[in-house]
């Protein structure tokens, strides 16, 4: 048997293993381009390039559609069938899933240079690996004897909406359409990542938690899932609705209920194991996140105002503290422990780990000075190429292990 196609049964062996090695490439690729982009508005280098479609709306695509969903996709695929002791995922609809993925992803990048038909192209075909993927998932959901399908039903029907956020997204391409447009960036956030890694989170954090922590006692209600569930829809309804100065009246119970969980859950506790911290560090980032929302949505409604107080920086607590600062965790996890390696996290990805925390302090930091000025061009771009350096060396470590075999000599 040749090299190529040993590496190629490695990669056939998981979901996780072609999709996390893409996700990273991508991720990668996304925060270069985002970087250059920055670097050449604010004048760091001497060209200022142009695109096809707005750099601003662009990058949302890229970080929403074109980078969280390749981690996703890869982690329930995974846990799906563990979740529900279902079939397994099998892997020609994995595999064809990244697939089109990815070939959607470099034609959107070609049509930024190339022409809006490339993207459009790019887009459409990337629609088509998410339709494979929702459809592999649902399978399994229906299909699966388990009693309690609560956390799948969510994920699945978050899908749904994300599939809905990327088809939006296409016809604003072809269409203009600005309310497609601002649909599919507010589905993206609340409709489809929000609902998804606050559903994994009540999964699986106090359920990591309960195997490593002594005398742990494990609280997952329900309830405030629900709860935190209806303020997330509740707040991209009354976002798509412009009414802004109503939002803290949702955002507000949202950051109580994540602040409640992250004590109850042992956040403090979480620090003497490194790879179980990642994840209640993450989580605290919703609960800030939250509060700024929600502080942000209040002055507008006292004041009357129509300028937001911290601009986008409640967004990036919320995406790069929350979202990227999980996906990293749950990667790393999941990474190190389907391949046969010791579930402990060393201090090389820890450090990484709080690169990425002080991406988001700088990105947040960026709006909190006054707008316009070079200040925050530069916090802008230092807080990309944070992010960048972390990702790259993340990548590094990781990447090599998606075509290695197990080191137990297991399958998968």
């Amino acid at each position: 048997m040749n090299k190529q196609s040993t590496i190629w049964q490695h990669f056939a062996a998981a979901p996780h293993r072609s999709l996390f090695l893409v996700g990273a490439l991508q991720g990668v690729a996304t925060l270069l381009w985002w970087v250059f982009d920055l670097a050449g508005r604010y004048g760091v280098i001497a060209i200022a390039p142009s695109w096809s479609v707005a750099p601003i709306w662009a990058h949302a695509f890229l970080m929403i559609y074109g980078f969280f969903p390749f981690f996703i996709f890869g982690f329930l695929f995974t846990t799906y069938p563990n979740w529900m002791n279902g079939e397994k995922i099998r892997p020609r609809y994995f595999l064809t899933t990244c697939l089109l993925m990815t070939i959607g992803v470099v034609l959107f990048y070609l049509g930024l240079i190339a022409g809006r038909s490339f993207v459009v192209a790019g887009v459409a075909v990337m629609l088509a690996g998410w339709s494979v993927a929702t459809y592999a998932l649902l399978h399994v959901l229906i299909h699966a004897q388990a009693q309690d399908k609560r956390h799948a039903v969510v994920t699945s029907l978050a899908f749904l909406l994300g599939w809905l956020g990327v088809a939006a997204y296409l016809n604003w391409l072809l269409t203009e359409n600005w309310l497609m447009l601002d649909f599919s960036r507010n589905a993206g956030i609340w409709f489809f990542l929000l609902p998804i890694v606050l559903t994994v989170s009540h999964r699986m954090i106090p359920f990591f938690s309960s195997r490593v922590l002594e005398n742990y006692v494990l609280v997952r209600p329900y309830w405030i899932l629900w709860f935190m569930l209806f303020c997330t829809v509740m707040h991209g309804l009354l976002q798509l609705w412009g009414l802004f100065s109503y939002l803290w009246l949702v955002d507000l119970p949202l950051a109580v209920c994540a602040l409640y969980l992250s004590f109850v859950w042992g956040f403090l506790r979480s620090f003497r194991v490194s790879l179980l911290a990642v994840l209640h560090i993450s989580f605290a980032w919703l609960g800030l996140s939250m509060l700024l929302f929600s502080t942000q949505s209040w002055v507008l409604m006292i004041t009357g105002g129509e300028s937001m107080l911290f601009g986008f920086a409640p967004l990036h607590a919320l995406v790069i503290g929350y979202f990227a600062s999980m996906v990293l965790g749950m990667a790393s996890r999941v990474t190190l422990g389907h391949s046969g390696r010791p579930l402990v996290l060393d201090n090389f990805t820890w450090l990484l780990f709080i690169g990425f925390q002080t991406t988001a302090f700088f990105r947040i930091l960026a709006d909190m000075v006054p707008a316009a000025t070079q200040m925050t061009g530069m916090l802008y771009l230092l807080a990309g190429l944070i992010w960048l350096a972390c990702f790259i060396i993340w990548a590094m470590r990781y990447v090599p292990i998606y075509w290695q075999p197990r080191i137990d000599g297991k399958p998968g």
